[in-house]
């Protein structure tokens, strides 16, 4: 396969060796890798600071800043397939509180973590700055 100029494909390295290519547009689906300190409590952060969608009522673009934490158990979610899943939001109608549980249920049914806090930080939108705070399970003490 020829991988130059505008047919280049993003490849990689799978768990089993083998490349395959990377998707590039939005996608519904969290894509899992091991964990590989299942035996030890350790939390993991992430901060997405260019989340959009769009309101239901106006169609008018919304825009957030997304934050993750999460306690992994036997898996971890992979990045790029967050980054593609968030993304997906852009192009669809949803009320904040829909979409930060959505993206807090997405995340439980992919990797099972032991535990899981989303925060949708919405900014002003009608004079109303709206924060929602979703979590799944105890916290362990880190």
């Amino acid at each position: 396969m020829d991988l130059t100029g505008a047919a280049m494909a993003v490849f990689s390295l799978s768990p089993r060796g083998y490349n395959r290519p990377m998707p590039t547009s939005p996608s519904k689906t969290l894509e899992i890798v091991p964990n590989p300190h299942p035996d030890r409590d350790y939390e993991v952060s992430m901060t997405v600071p260019e989340f959009t969608c769009l309101c239901p009522m106006t169609g008018q673009p919304d825009f957030a800043t997304i934050r993750i934490r999460y306690v992994p158990d036997a898996h971890l979610v992979e990045l790029k397939s967050l980054k593609l899943y968030l993304w997906s939001y852009r192009q669809e109608g949803a009320f904040h509180e829909a979409v930060t549980n959505r993206i807090l249920d997405d995340f439980v049914a992919a990797a099972r973590p032991r535990w899981l806090e989303v925060i949708g930080d919405f900014n002003v939108r009608g004079g109303i700055k709206t924060e929602i705070r979703a979590t799944y399970g105890k916290r362990p003490e880190i």
